[in-house]
């Protein structure tokens, strides 16, 4: 029977947390397979936890009282799944060789990543400044675009983001409005020059505008169709788009 989709996707993802079955196997305790991998009781529990319920069969099985007053051990799910993420580290062994570059495995890493949101921006962290509870992240998008990120402390924290690192900024097609001729862009938002590559109407709702970036990337939103009609909007016009930075999500690969 092969592993659940999720669990497949954790091992690769997550590589960390399928190696704290390691120390389990090793330590046979939680406590002590915790100690080994450097982290809390609780971190270690909460990680087998998440294990547990993406596989089909729990991995982790605790045993409690006796001699050495419980302790931890693999079940036979867990050891076969130990087997399959040590045949993992082979196998990435081999294609970190087999890479021409490093710039491969990046893009491999974004092209896994699947997500609702529509537009997906990489780019680089450009710039961090502290705004009461948020962080205001500044992306370069390349060839001279630039976009704000409103995000938490903690955000910026988890994501381990500093000057330079490279991110994919997520943000949906809803949230981009497209500005008319004489409109005049919210104070604060993120406002982009783009060229409409498309438009495709839509009989139950908003028409779908597909957008180019000057740089190569492409933006969708959505916009009402006689306001489009009004505005004589249509393909190859140059048009500005907006949208408030508390809108865009950030992502890096875990």
């Amino acid at each position: 029977m092969s592993l659940p989709t999720l669990l497949t996707q954790h091992i690769a993802r997550r590589p960390q947390r399928i190696a704290l079955l390691q120390h389990v196997a090793e330590q046979g305790s939680i406590t002590r397979a915790a100690k080994a991998a450097g982290i809390s009781y609780k971190a270690a529990w909460d990680a087998i936890d998440e294990l547990n319920n993406l596989a089909s069969r729990p991995l982790v099985e605790r045993s409690t009282g006796g001699r050495g007053g419980g302790g931890a051990h693999l079940s036979a799910e867990g050891e076969r799944v130990l087997r399959l993420y040590q045949r993992l580290q082979s196998l990435q062994t081999q294609m970190l060789e087999a890479a021409e570059q490093s710039s491969d495995l990046d893009l491999l890493g974004r092209l896994m990543l699947r997500t609702s949101a529509r537009n997906q921006l990489q780019g680089q962290v450009s710039g961090l400044r502290r705004e009461g509870r948020h962080d205001r992240v500044s992306l370069a998008l390349g060839d001279g675009l630039e976009i704000d990120a409103l995000i938490t402390h903690d955000s910026t924290a988890r994501l381990d983001l500093t000057l330079g690192t490279t991110v994919v900024a997520l943000l949906k097609a809803g949230w981009v409005q497209v500005l008319g001729a004489s409109d005049t862009p919210e104070v604060g938002s993120n406002v982009l020059k783009a060229t409409v590559e498309q438009v495709l109407a839509d009989a139950q709702g908003p028409s779908e505008v597909r957008l180019a970036l000057g740089n190569g990337q492409t933006l969708c939103a959505f916009a009402a169709a006689d306001w489009l009609k009004d505005q004589r909007v249509v393909e190859g016009d140059e048009v500005r788009v907006q949208f408030p930075p508390s809108y865009v999500l950030l992502g890096v690969p875990a």
